[in-house]
């Protein structure tokens, strides 16, 4: 793993970079960063899972560029670090089957959510250690 922390705006990587962020099973994306992200990208196939209870936590849903980490079931709710984990586990699954290497998100979890980045961080190189995969922080 090839882990950056840099500071550019995330919608500006370019286009061969997966795009994560995490989400809440019921999709509302009503807040934060999660409000770009539907507002750029066509997420509308995630909102209809949510409404029929198709969607996860602990999960990760790629549509198009973009993978969603489910890490809490309501929007108001927050993500546990265990959840967090889950949904990166998914992720990296997700990421090898698919041939993703390179991965731009925000300090996930860590906004809104109030996770501590210290240790978000720690649980990212734990799980892409052994992987080719390349992980860009973007703050802005």
């Amino acid at each position: 793993m090839e882990f950056k922390e840099i500071k550019k705006d995330l919608f500006k990587m370019p286009e061969e970079y997966a795009l994560a962020h995490c989400i809440s099973a019921d999709a509302k994306m009503s807040a934060g960063i999660a409000v770009e992200f539907k507002k750029r990208f066509k997420l509308s196939s995630l909102q209809e899972d949510a409404r029929q209870d198709r969607l996860q936590v602990g999960s990760c849903y790629k549509v198009g560029r973009v993978l969603n980490l489910a890490t809490k079931p309501k929007y108001w709710q927050k993500p546990t670090y265990d959840t967090l984990t889950a949904s990166l586990k998914t992720m990296r699954k997700i990421c090898l089957s698919d041939s993703i290497t390179q991965i731009a998100m925000p300090e996930i979890g860590c906004g809104l959510d109030k996770l501590q980045w210290g240790k978000v961080r720690e649980i990212l190189h734990e799980i892409f250690k052994d992987t080719d995969i390349e992980i860009v922080i973007c703050r802005i």
